[in-house]
């Protein structure tokens, strides 16, 4: 009696992103970063306050987890890099607060509308493939009056700095670095998306030294407005 073939595995779902080198160097950078770089007062300051449900896009390896207060009742935790959300599940088990990693991209978040009391945004908008879409989807999200808490890097002041970030951003940046892009605008974009800017802190990371192209960076918040 012939023996019955098996049916093929079916296949891995598909990411809709996928840099396993980039996130491997990542992790271990933004890892360091935390203390050298000065970056964890800043996750806290980014959160400080935040309260209800949280939908944070492009989580990474988890970093803002343990910076999130008691007040927040769950985080939906989006990361599209399949490596980058296996490190994050694993942060997710270490702190206090709930937290889901799931899989998705920022231009079509799988969550329903009007869901969520907050959104972090936090080094995330260089790299989203659709930055007005992405932007859209997270005011999608938001009850309206909902708070976005944003820390980004983005366009320099200066017409010397700003262009050479234009011509990285058309040649071997996003290549290198996962899809970063570091001339876009995060403030006008975030106002485009139907957001009124509360607050904001532009500052250089780091403070001291040559400046580099991702150096010039905002924290702060908006309001859905519309």
């Amino acid at each position: 009696m012939p023996t019955p073939r098996r049916s093929p595995a079916p296949a891995p779902p598909h990411d809709p992103v996928h840099h396993p080198l980039f996130a491997r160097f990542y992790a271990r950078a933004s890892t360091t970063a935390e203390t050298r770089a000065g970056i964890a007062p800043l996750r806290r300051e980014l959160l400080h306050g935040v309260s209800g449900r949280v939908i944070e896009i492009g989580a990474g390896n988890g970093l803002n987890f343990a910076h999130y207060p008691r007040a927040v009742s769950e985080v939906v935790a989006v990361e599209p890099e399949r490596t980058l959300r296996r490190l994050a599940s694993a942060a997710a088990q270490h702190v206090e607060v709930p937290v889901d990693v799931v899989p998705g991209a920022a231009e079509a978040l799988p969550v329903k509308s009007e869901a969520f009391d907050a959104a972090v945004a936090s080094l995330v908008l260089c790299t989203v493939r659709d930055l007005p879409r992405a932007l859209t989807e997270l005011h999608r999200v938001l009850r309206p009056d909902a708070e976005l808490r944003f820390f980004e890097h983005g366009l320099a002041p200066g017409p010397g700095m700003a262009a050479v970030q234009r011509a990285l951003d058309r040649t071997v940046w996003p290549r290198l670095f996962g899809g970063c892009h570091t001339a876009r605008d995060p403030l006008a974009s975030i106002e485009a998306a139907g957001f009124r800017i509360v607050s904001q802190r532009a500052f250089r990371l780091p403070e001291r030294g040559p400046a580099l192209p991702t150096s010039y960076c905002v924290l702060g918040s908006a309001r859905r407005v519309s």
